[in-house]
């Protein structure tokens, strides 16, 4: 057994998103089936648990199209006329101690950059964002989730039909960012009519209207 975060749309506005550790039969191995059955696990908990039957697992290894569509690993954006990975831009931001940022980063797939073992530091202390420094305070995945998703037009009717939000790869013991949550809290910003998807967002106006303030004590209820 092992357990991992549902992420739930919330209307309370000072908790825009619903956080539960849920334990659910692990299944090892790095073959994509294995995933799989791992997340059918974690679902049937959920359901089992907290009565949502409504799950969107976002990442590669989804068992749904939408799923994967909006995983960070696939979504791209678009700067300054060039397409990026939002992966490699997130992952050649990163400025720690006594280097980086290792722009370079940005023309490569996000695998690529994933692996990258220099940014495998735990001295981050900022981002670097094409010249533009950006606190660690800052929930600067979330910002550039959500850029993506407006940029490429994400049929946000394809987000609103699900109730719980996961992702099989993160695990808040060893990470921070999780785009299940960044999902789950641009769906709460529509539900709350914080954002409207029909409108144009400039990525300055998305700092400004969206709270992208990090959650820094991850410490989601065991259920």
């Amino acid at each position: 057994m092992t357990s991992r975060p549902v992420f739930i749309p919330n209307n309370d506005l000072n908790q825009l998103v619903k956080i539960k550790d849920v334990n659910f039969t692990w299944h090892p191995g790095f073959a994509i089936s294995q995933k799989m059955k791992s997340i059918s696990s974690l679902h049937e908990q959920i359901e089992k648990k907290l009565g949502i039957k409504k799950i969107l697992e976002i990442s590669t290894k989804s068992p749904k199209k939408e799923g994967k569509q909006v995983s960070a690993f696939n979504l791209k954006i678009k700067i300054n006329d060039k397409i990026y990975f939002l992966e490699s831009l997130f992952q050649g931001s990163k400025t720690f101690g006594d280097a980086g940022p290792y722009n370079e980063l940005y023309l490569k797939k996000s695998i690529d950059s994933k692996k990258d073992q220099r940014i495998k530091r735990s001295d981050l202390k900022e981002f670097n964002f094409f010249g533009e420094k950006i606190s660690l305070d800052f929930d600067f995945y979330t910002w550039l989730y959500f850029i993506a998703l407006i940029q490429n037009k994400i049929d946000s009717n394809e987000l609103l039909k699900y109730k719980a939000f996961t992702d099989i790869e993160f695990n808040p013991k060893k990470s921070v960012n999780c785009q299940a949550y960044s999902a789950a809290l641009y769906v709460s910003l529509i539900n709350n009519k914080l954002i409207f998807p029909d409108r144009s967002y400039t990525n300055d106006e998305l700092k400004e209207i969206i709270p992208l303030k990090k959650i820094k004590n991850f410490q989601p209820n065991l259920i």
